[in-house]
C-alpha cells in the first residue's frame, strides 16, 4: 500500500510539473493560394523543441516552458520566417495562420548541397478558381508563367512573356489608343485584352511592365460565372499576379542592355517596417528606354510599384498594391488593308515591303500614363471559413497622336489599281487623342471548408461590383499625307498627282524624303478643323456567384458553380437613348476523376460566358431589345504530375459554341439566330524532371468557323480574322550545372512556331494570308555567390516575320540582350 500511495504521489507530482508547460500550435499555408504546406518546419529558438506540419499544415509544439520565444517556421522552396511568441503555463498559445512566401530570391551564397533551385512550375492557384484548389483537382484549364520564366528570358515586355503561353498568339500591338489601347492577343480563336489584376480589374492603355511580375494565369475558356463578360473573351483571359511583400529584408537592383538602343534598370527591395515584424513593404520599380528595330519609334517608361503587407493578428491580414506607370512611345507600325474592295495583294510575298520602314517618326508619339490602387482584407473566421474584400481603382490616360496606314489602292477616281501589280498605297490618318479609362472593382468572397456527411466542401460565395468609366475628347482622325508599299509602279508619278487632285494633298515618292509631315505640326495640319468629340461612357456590372467543389470519394470531386449578372450601360450619359440593362445566368461544371491520386486525373467541364447585346432602333422608330450572346464550351482531358511531382502535364480537347448572335435580315428585321464554333487540341508541359533542367513547352490546334449568319454575310463559312494561325506552339528549356568546373553556368534554347495566318477573310474582298515562321532564341547564364550574369539572343536566324488582325504588323528583328543581376 505504501508503494501504491509513493507510485501515485509521484505521478501527481509529474502531472502537476507537466501542467506548469503551455503549447504552441499553428497552420502553415502558401501566402498566394492559401493552400495548406506539409513538411514545414517549426523550431522554438535555444529549446531544441520543434514540430513538423501534417498535410494540413497544422502543428502542434507540447511541454514549452512558460516565457517568451522567437519561433522560426521553413519550408523547402519558401522564404524562412520568424515569430515572437508569449507561452503561458497551462494554456495553448495560438499562432493561427502563418503564410509563407514562395521564394523568388537567388540564395545569397550558392551551396550545391543545400541549392533550392527555382523551376517553371506551379502547381496550384487561388485566382482561378477562387478558391485554394490545386490544378490536378481543377477541372479547367490553365497556364501559369512564373516569374522564373521570366527572369531567365530577360523578358522585358509584356507580349514577349505571352509567348510561354500555348494557344496565345498577338493580333495588335498596344496602339496606345484610348478605351483599348492595349495589346489584343487570340486566346482559342477569340480576342482578348490584359485586363485582370491579382484577381480584380486592371485596366490599361498600354502594355504592362513585368517587373512587379510574379506569375501570369492565362485562363482558358468563358469564364463568365466567376469573372462575368466586360473584362474578359470567350477564349479565356489573362491575369497578372504581382510580387507581394515577406517577413524579411531582401531583393536585387539588375541592369539590361541590348540593341535598338536597350537600357533598362530594375529594383526590387522588400523590408520590415515594424520591429515585431507583421508590416512589410516591397518596392519594384523600373526605368526603360529603347529605340525601334525600325527606322523610327521608341519606347520611353517608368514604372514603380510599393505594396504593403500587414499582419494585424491571427485572424486579419491586409495587403496594398500600388502601380504607377508613365509611358511614351511611338505606334508599332500597322498596315491595314483595304476592307471594301477586292484585295489588290493577297500575300507577304507580293507586297514586297521593306522590314525596316515604319513610315512615322519620333515626333508622333502618344503618352499612357496608368495608375492602380489595390486594397485586400483577409479575415480568418476559424479554421474552416474566411473573408475576403477587395477594393480595387484603376486609371489608364492616353494623351498623344496615334496614327495607322489604311490602303486606298481602289478608292481615288478613275483609278482601280490594277495598273500596280507589285505594291499598294496607303493613307495616313492621325487623331490627337486625350481620353481617360477609370475602373472601380469592389468584391466580396467568403471561402469556406465543410463536410455533408462524409462529403467533403470547398465553397466560396461573392459579390462583385465593376464600374467602368470612359472620357474622351479625341480629335477627328485627319490625311497627314500618303506612302506607297512594293516596288515602284511604272506610272507612279500619274497616280501622285491623281491623288493630289483627289485629296488636296501631295504624295511622298519616296518614303524616306516623308518627313515633311511626319511632325506634329504636320500632323496638326493634317487634322486641320476636325472638331475634338468629347464623350463620357460608363458601363456598370454587379454579379453574384457560388461556386463548390465536392469531393464524393477521395479521388473523384465535382465542381457545380453559378452566377447571376446584372449589366446597366449608360452609353453616353448626356442622353438616354443607348441605355439598357440585361440579367444573366451564367452556370459552371466540372468533374474530375483522378486514378493515380496527385498523379493522374482525367477532367471534362461545361463552361459558359454572355456578351450583352445593345438594342438597335431601326430607321422606322422601332426599338429591338435583345437577349445577351452566349457561349457554351465542353471540354475534356488530362492533368499529369510526373517524375515525383517534378512534371506537370495537361492535355485537352475542347468545343465552344457561341449563339444569339444578331443577324441583320434588313434594315427593320433582326434575329438573334447566328453561330459560331470554335474547337481545338492543346498540350502543356511543364517543370524540372532532373536537377538543373528547366522545361515549359506547349502546342494548340484551333478551328474556328462562323457557321451561320446572315445570308451575304462577308465571313459567313470562314475562319474568322481574330482567330490567328491555326497551329501554335511554343518552347524554352535550360540547364544549370551543378558542381565540377561548370558550377553555376547554363545555358537556354527554344522559341515559337505558329502556321500561316489568314489576318483578312472574307467572301467578297478576298484572304490576305501571312506566311509560317519559326523563331529560335538562345540563353548562357553565369551565377556565382549573389551576382547573375545573362547573354540572351532572340530571333537567332533573324527571321522576318509579321503579326495581325486586319493589319500586317512587322516583328522584332534579331536582337542581343545582355544582364547583370546582383542579389541581396
Amino acid at each position: 500500500m505504501r508503494r501504491i500511495i509513493l507510485l501515485t504521489v509521484t505521478l501527481l507530482c509529474f502531472g502537476f510539473g507537466f501542467s506548469q508547460n503551455g503549447k504552441i500550435t499553428g497552420t502553415i499555408v502558401d501566402d498566394e493560394t492559401q493552400i495548406p504546406l506539409a513538411y514545414a518546419n517549426i523550431t522554438v529558438n535555444l529549446t531544441g523543441l520543434g514540430a513538423t506540419s501534417n498535410s494540413d499544415g497544422y502543428f502542434s509544439i507540447n511541454n514549452v516552458t512558460e516565457g517568451e520565444y522567437t519561433i522560426k517556421i521553413s519550408s523547402i522552396g519558401y522564404l524562412s520566417i520568424t515569430k515572437s511568441v508569449v507561452v503561458n503555463a497551462n494554456k495553448n498559445t495560438s499562432l493561427g495562420i502563418i503564410s509563407l512566401q514562395e521564394d523568388t530570391q537567388v540564395l545569397n551564397e550558392v551551396v550545391v548541397e543545400n541549392h533550392v533551385e527555382k523551376t517553371f512550375k506551379k502547381d496550384q492557384s487561388i485566382t482561378v478558381s477562387k478558391m485554394p484548389l490545386k490544378d490536378i483537382e481543377n477541372p479547367q484549364v490553365y497556364n501559369t508563367i512564373t516569374n522564373a520564366v521570366l527572369e531567365e528570358q530577360v523578358v522585358t515586355n509584356f507580349d514577349d512573356a505571352l509567348k510561354n503561353a500555348p494557344g496565345l498568339d498577338k493580333l495588335w500591338e498596344s496602339t496606345g489608343r484610348g478605351g483599348d489601347g492595349a495589346g489584343y492577343f487570340s486566346l482559342r480563336g477569340f480576342s482578348v485584352q490584359p485586363t485582370m489584376l491579382n484577381g480584380v480589374a486592371g485596366v490599361t492603355n498600354g502594355s504592362p511592365d513585368p517587373a512587379n511580375i510574379e506569375s501570369i494565369e492565362v485562363l482558358k475558356g468563358p469564364s463568365g460565372t466567376l469573372y462575368g463578360s466586360s473584362l474578359i473573351s470567350y477564349g479565356g483571359l489573362i491575369n497578372v499576379n504581382t510580387k507581394r511583400p515577406f517577413y524579411g529584408f531582401g531583393g536585387n537592383v539588375s541592369y539590361t542592355g541590348g540593341s535598338y538602343g536597350l537600357n533598362r534598370i530594375t529594383a526590387d527591395v522588400n523590408t520590415m517596417l515594424s520591429k515585431t515584424e507583421d508590416i512589410a513593404l516591397r518596392v519594384n520599380t523600373a526605368y526603360h528606354t529603347q529605340n525601334s528595330f525600325q527606322d523610327a519609334g521608341f519606347k520611353r517608361s517608368f514604372f514603380v510599384a510599393p505594396s504593403i503587407s500587414y499582419q494585424v493578428n491571427d485572424k486579419l491580414s491586409f495587403y496594398v498594391n500600388t502601380e504607377i506607370y508613365n509611358g511614351r512611345s511611338t505606334n508599332q507600325t500597322m498596315l491595314f488593308v483595304d476592307r471594301s474592295s477586292p484585295l489588290h495583294v493577297t500575300n507577304i510575298a507580293d507586297l514586297n515591303y521593306n522590314h525596316k520602314n515604319s513610315f512615322t517618326s519620333n515626333d508622333l508619339y502618344i503618352d499612357t500614363p496608368t495608375m492602380s490602387v489595390q486594397g485586400f482584407m483577409n479575415y480568418k473566421f476559424n479554421d474552416n471559413w474566411s473573408s475576403q474584400t477587395i477594393f480595387a481603382r484603376t486609371s489608364a490616360k492616353s494623351q498623344g497622336y496615334y496614327s495607322y496606314l489604311y490602303e486606298i489602292t481602289s478608292t481615288v477616281e478613275g483609278l482601280t489599281g490594277n495598273e500596280f501589280e507589285d505594291g499598294i498605297i496607303l493613307a495616313r490618318y492621325t487623331s490627337k487623342q486625350n481620353s481617360e479609362t477609370a475602373g472601380t472593382n469592389i468584391q466580396q468572397n467568403f471561402n469556406g471548408n465543410f463536410n455533408i456527411g462524409s462529403v467533403e466542401n470547398k465553397f466560396v460565395g461573392g459579390v462583385d461590383y465593376l464600374n467602368r468609366i470612359v472620357i474622351g475628347n479625341n480629335s477627328g482622325y485627319g490625311n497627314q499625307g500618303f506612302v506607297f508599299v512594293g516596288n515602284d509602279p511604272t506610272n507612279f508619278q500619274a497616280y501622285a498627282s491623281a491623288l493630289h487632285d483627289y485629296f488636296g494633298t501631295p504624295m511622298a515618292t519616296n518614303v524616306t524624303n516623308d518627313s515633311g509631315v511626319l511632325t506634329q505640326a504636320g500632323a496638326d495640319a493634317g487634322i486641320g478643323n476636325s472638331s475634338v468629340t468629347y464623350s463620357k461612357t460608363r458601363q456598370q456590372a454587379i454579379g453574384a456567384y457560388v461556386s463548390d467543389v465536392a469531393y464524393l470519394l477521395p479521388n473523384v470531386s465535382v465542381m457545380a458553380s453559378l452566377r447571376v449578372d446584372h449589366f446597366i450601360n449608360d452609353g453616353n450619359v448626356t442622353t438616354e437613348s443607348d441605355d439598357y440593362e440585361q440579367t444573366t445566368v451564367s452556370p459552371k461544371f466540372g468533374v474530375v476523376y483522378q486514378p493515380i491520386l496527385d498523379k493522374v486525373s482525367v477532367f471534362a467541364n461545361y463552361m459558359n460566358g454572355f456578351s450583352n447585346v445593345a438594342p438597335v432602333t431601326t430607321p422606322g422608330g422601332n426599338t429591338l431589345s435583345f437577349d445577351p450572346e452566349q457561349a457554351n464550351q465542353i471540354e475534356f482531358g488530362t492533368k499529369l504530375n510526373l517524375f515525383n511531382n517534378k512534371l506537370s502535364a495537361t492535355l485537352s480537347y475542347y468545343d465552344v459554341q457561341v449563339s444569339n448572335t444578331v443577324i441583320q435580315l434588313d434594315p427593320e428585321n433582326y434575329i438573334q439566330d447566328g453561330e459560331q464554333r470554335n474547337k481545338g487540341f492543346e498540350a502543356m508541359i511543364t517543370g524540372s524532371p532532373v536537377e538543373g533542367l528547366n522545361i515549359i513547352a506547349g502546342y494548340s490546334y484551333n478551328d474556328s468557323k462562323l457557321e451561320k449568319a446572315a445570308e451575304g454575310n462577308d465571313f459567313l463559312g470562314r475562319r474568322p480574322e481574330s482567330a490567328g494561325p491555326q497551329n501554335l506552339a511554343n518552347l524554352w528549356a535550360s540547364y544549370r550545372f551543378n558542381g565540377g568546373s561548370l558550377d553555376g553556368f547554363g545555358i537556354g534554347f527554344g522559341g515559337n512556331y505558329a502556321s500561316e495566318n489568314k489576318i483578312f477573310n472574307r467572301n467578297t474582298a478576298g484572304t490576305f494570308t501571312l506566311p509560317e515562321y519559326t523563331v529560335l532564341n538562345a540563353s548562357a547564364f553565369y551565377e556565382v555567390d549573389q551576382w547573375r550574369f545573362t547573354l540572351k539572343l532572340d530571333n537567332i536566324t533573324n527571321k522576318e516575320y509579321y503579326k495581325g488582325w486586319s493589319t500586317i504588323s512587322p516583328q522584332m528583328l534579331r536582337s542581343l540582350t545582355a544582364n547583370l543581376t546582383y542579389n541581396f
